[in-house]
């Protein structure tokens, strides 16, 4: 295996952990929000993912820059990567049905390739990622079940909420390349440093010095707090920079058959013929939309 194809294979790979971590999130929100209030929980994620990236960086012998400039772009990307998103998926989950909730968030591909399109137009529209995001729906259907989408119409406020953080997890995905030449690490520590100190007054709305949370609900916080935010977060900077906006949100498609199989092996829950059809879809869409065209050398550039 040559060097390209070798990183290749270690950036997919990563794409696989990124959207195991965050599809894992969903059934950790849930846990949560059912004895913590969604701005109080999303708050202490943020905060905590924060903290422990900065003595992450410290321990590496790293710094957050400190001009102006860059935290000005780490408050954006707070907002689009975790303030706003964060607290809508966690309201939303309160009420909405897990499969209309899966298929919901999927979307963050195509949002990411409109806004792309029609914004930055830095990534070519190729004819294989339209094939990518079509392949990646049908499979998504196929996986979670047609009968999930008979809720649309349902919880309307809830599944508004979500399609507005799907849109603003892709606007995340295209503004975060502006941190490239920096560690990964940095812009997602700064990025939560600004997210928390956003959330933390608002969570004194839920009045959090009169929740009683379960056990089990400390342990999703917890969960939810190093592994799908502030490990997640690492990860998908530096794919951000690697795969690009779109490539990187394709993950999205990962989370629903990853999501099956932790269903298979903890809750005994079988796979369908259907299912399995599916899964190979969004394998396929997962593929068009991150493995790069073949370009000549004279294109490569220096």
């Amino acid at each position: 295996m040559n060097a390209v194809s070798k990183s290749r294979a270690t950036e997919l790979a990563l794409l696989l952990w990124l959207a195991t971590l965050w599809g894992a999130s969903y059934t950790l929100i849930k846990l949560g929000v059912a004895t913590i209030p969604p701005l109080t929980l999303i708050a202490a994620r943020t905060l905590i993912a924060g903290l422990l990236l900065l003595m992450v960086l410290r321990w590496r012998g790293l710094a957050l820059p400190k001009d102006a400039a860059t935290w000005r772009r780490f408050m954006v990307q707070a907002c689009l990567n975790s303030v706003i998103p964060f607290t809508l998926i966690a309201w939303a989950e309160q009420s909405l049905d897990a499969g209309l909730a899966t298929i919901l968030s999927s979307t963050s591909p195509i949002f990411a390739f409109l806004l792309t399109f029609a914004v930055t137009r830095d990534e070519p529209v190729a004819g294989r990622k339209l094939f990518g995001v079509a392949a990646g729906l049908a499979g998504i259907c196929l996986i979670v079940g047609v009968q999930a989408l008979r809720g649309l119409g349902i919880e309307l406020l809830a599944q508004l909420a979500m399609v507005t953080a799907t849109v603003a997890y892709a606007g995340a995905a295209i503004f975060g390349r502006g941190f490239k030449g920096l560690d990964p690490m940095i812009p997602a520590a700064g990025s939560l440093v600004c997210g928390a100190v956003i959330l933390i007054p608002l969570s004194l709305l839920d009045r959090p010095w009169t929740v009683e949370p379960s056990q089990n609900s400390v342990l999703a916080l917890l969960g939810l707090s190093i592994f799908s935010t502030a490990l997640a977060f690492v990860i998908y900077f530096r794919l951000v920079q690697t795969l690009g906006s779109v490539g990187t949100t394709a993950q999205a498609y990962l989370r629903v058959p990853i999501g099956v199989a932790l269903g298979v092996v903890f809750l005994g829950e079988a796979l369908t013929p259907t299912a399995w059809i599916g899964l190979g879809c969004v394998v396929l869409g997962v593929a068009a939309m991150t493995i790069p065209s073949r370009v000549t050398p004279s294109l490569r550039g220096a």
